[in-house]
């Protein structure tokens, strides 16, 4: 069978170098070396082409969330062909299991390490292949191939320019056709990585050394549980949606105006980055509420909001808002929502102050008193330009505050 496949295979070559010689050829290349990254991990390879592996023990990360371990299935049968007996081979293979490197395995030969060598260094140990060593053999390999050889050279995080450079020169000078550069750690996230991400104590311990070393931000998972709400400023719809950390707690926010302009919506949304960001890097949302509620520009005016009737700005809104969902009721208090209550269990309206304590209970009747003098106001609106309750003025209502009125002279 193998000896017709070859026949057949030397025929089909002769005749398309008789057709070639009589016609020519047009972009037509001989043999190619294809990109076999995911093809190679889909067939369960070692490596995904002419290059050494990546490391012994590698993790990759799925698109869809989680995370793969691919273990070196070639070191078994490497051990055996060196001269290891079977239980050397099994102490050597649950060494890397656990510590992802082969350095320091039991029994292992210190001459033999070269043979297991990859791209980058294990986590835990020290060992990897030159830069140089990759050039090579696409050196070695190019001139049997009329395409280009899909190759990426992995560099350590460590690399010079001056050593990138020299990578491209050398492949030049030894004929490769082409050449890629990847440098470990260059991207915010990679597919293949020499050891798992970092465990919630890691992280809980990075942060703690930040204090000395700097800020570290805290990233939400790829799927993570939001919070969308509706709101409407004097006519101005939009949304905005919390993402929150898995403890609950807001990590960033989106915010989307309708029927707006490209200006506002762009702003709109550079602001909700930055919050972001600040969440993510650990400013207390107390801090932002203090600082961005009761801001005032337009657009304002009346909302659809029981807890926040008058919004002096959308920053206004969004920051009281989020008081109420996430902040006590002490804070939502003096961020200005309207209906909370104290830890005392006293009801915390601005414009309703608590009874005194040593007031006898008849004191309390509701046509008594102050009282009296607040539900003669009752029917006042809030003012449209800064949302005090207005006063009545003869036939109109007149703000005390700002001083502006509903229509009269």
């Amino acid at each position: 069978m193998s000896l017709q496949i070859f026949i057949t295979a030397k025929s089909s070559w002769d005749d398309a170098v008789e057709l070639g010689e009589e016609f020519g050829y047009r972009n037509a290349q001989a043999t190619v070396l294809a990109p076999t990254g995911t093809i190679g991990f889909m067939m369960d390879c070692d490596t995904t082409g002419v290059e050494p592996d990546i490391a012994l023990v590698k993790y990759k990360k799925l698109v869809g969330g989680g995370m793969m371990k691919i273990v070196n299935q070639t070191v078994p049968m490497a051990l055996r062909k060196l001269g290891y007996t079977p239980q050397q081979v099994d102490a050597i293979v649950d060494y890397i299991d656990v510590q992802e490197t082969i350095e320091g395995a039991p029994e292992l030969k210190a001459s033999h390490l070269p043979v297991f060598d990859c791209a980058f260094k294990a986590a835990k140990g020290q060992r990897s292949i030159h830069y140089m060593g990759h050039i090579k053999m696409m050196g070695a390999t190019q001139p049997f191939i009329s395409g280009a050889i899909s190759k990426t050279v992995n560099v350590p995080k460590e690399a010079t320019v001056e050593e990138i450079t020299q990578a491209y020169i050398q492949s030049w000078k030894l004929g490769a056709k082409a050449i890629s550069i990847y440098r470990d750690g260059s991207k915010r996230t990679q597919p293949l990585n020499t050891s798992k991400d970092k465990t919630a104590a890691e992280i809980a311990q990075q942060a703690a050394a930040s204090m000395v070393t700097g800020p570290i931000r805290r990233k939400l998972p790829d799927e993570r549980h939001a919070l969308t709400h509706k709101f409407d400023i004097a006519g101005h719809e939009g949304y905005i949606t919390v993402g929150l950390f898995e403890d609950g707690q807001p990590g960033e926010i989106f915010l989307v105006m309708a029927k707006e302009g490209s200006t506002i919506s762009g702003f709109a949304d550079a602001f909700a980055q930055a919050i972001s960001y600040a969440l993510q890097y650990g400013v207390p949302l107390q801090a932002l509420v203090d600082k961005f509620s009761h801001v005032r520009f337009e657009p304002s005016g009346m909302t659809r909001n029981p807890e926040i009737r008058f919004a002096k700005s959308i920053v206004d809104y969004i920051f009281r808002w989020m008081a109420s969902k996430f902040l006590s009721n002490e804070a939502q208090f003096h961020a200005g929502v309207n209906g909370r209550e104290l830890e005392d269990g006293v009801r915390a309206e601005p414009e309703q102050r608590p009874l005194a304590a040593s007031a006898p209970a008849a004191t309390a009747s509701p046509k008594a008193g102050s009282y009296s003098t607040i539900q003669n106001q009752e029917d006042a609106p809030p003012c449209s330009t800064c949302g005090s309750i207005m006063i009545r003025s003869g036939a109109c209502y007149k703000c005390s505050n700002c001083g502006n009125t509903s229509g009269c002279a």
